[in-house]
């Protein structure tokens, strides 16, 4: 559905995108993560065809994203800083949607009303950032679109508001296979709606995953040894991040094959050995970390 190949972009003599690679499928929740200034938001502006690149291409259903009036009319680009036209109520700014988006949905719109709970009448500029996300993505989805590309979608609603935006969003691909990508930092979010991870840092892809598979490669161990001691030939056995010490017991990061290490290891006669599912936020902190030192000194 969404295909972009060694997409650079840059402003001036900066570098924000570097050579990104990147697939989203059809019907997808695609997660985007990465600490601020990785080129998330950057990268999505180029998805919707609002930046010109300066390499490589994005395609939208095989298409060139860039100034295609057909793509732009099946996609929609929520972004963290919104904007409504001055002195436009809800009402109207629904008008323009309406003009602006072949398949809008009038009906759809009008049965929202009693979800998002906002008069029509009221100015959208007038609103508060929580009420103005729920506006923008009110709107959004009233007109239907193939590919909705979401930027921080949730930040400044609150948690019931969060869970129902959430809830429309697994609705949406569920019964229309919308594609959706999410850029956002709460990742125990992403973690329960995204099927598909990208984790950026520094303006370069470092890892694209299934989430589940993303899941059973990096592992958490916690082992305790006889003589007290870690053996140090396992620190160069299989892809080794982390190791920390809570008096007897080791935490370990790891990367492989589940059954292999657990074979390794218990071969050391360990008297605890235990793997612990790791989360979004977890293996995300890890990967990342490997680049920064600063992200690692202060989530860590």
């Amino acid at each position: 559905m969404i295909t972009i190949k060694n997409v650079v972009k840059k402003f001036d003599d900066f570098t924000v995108l570097k050579d990104i690679n990147l697939n989203v499928e059809k019907g997808s929740i695609y997660g985007l993560v990465g600490p601020n200034g990785a080129g998330k938001t950057t990268l999505m502006k180029c998805i919707a065809g609002i930046y010109r690149l300066n390499g490589g291409e994005v395609l939208i259903d095989d298409k060139k994203a860039y100034e295609n009036v057909d793509i732009k009319n099946d996609l929609i680009y929520i972004s963290d800083d919104l904007f409504f036209f001055n002195n436009f109520s809800i009402k109207q700014m629904a008008g323009l949607y309406s003009k602006v988006y072949t398949n809008w949905d009038e009906e759809r719109f009008n049965k929202l009303k009693d979800v998002f709970k906002i008069d029509i009448k009221r100015n959208a500029n007038k609103l508060s950032k929580g009420m103005q996300k729920q506006v923008a993505f009110w709107l959004a989805i009233s007109a239907r679109p193939k590919v909705l590309l979401l930027d921080e979608p949730l930040d400044g609603l609150d948690p019931v508001m969060r869970r129902m935006v959430l809830s429309i969003i697994m609705e949406d691909v569920a019964e229309s296979n919308t594609t959706i990508m999410i850029s956002s930092h709460n990742l125990r979010e992403l973690e329960d709606v995204c099927d598909h991870v990208g984790i950026m840092s520094n303006g370069k892809m470092i890892i694209e995953r299934r989430l589940d598979d993303l899941k059973t490669e990096t592992h958490k161990l916690q082992v305790a040894f006889k003589d007290k001691e870690f053996p140090k030939e396992l620190e160069n056995k299989f892809n080794f991040l982390r190791k920390t010490q809570l008096g007897t017991v080791y935490s370990v990061i790891l990367k492989g094959d589940k059954d292999a290490i657990i074979s390794e290891y218990q071969k050391y006669s360990p008297i605890i050995l235990d793997i612990i599912p790791l989360t979004l936020e977890e293996i995300f902190i890890y990967e990342v970390g490997g680049e920064s030192d600063e992200i690692k000194e202060a989530v860590l």
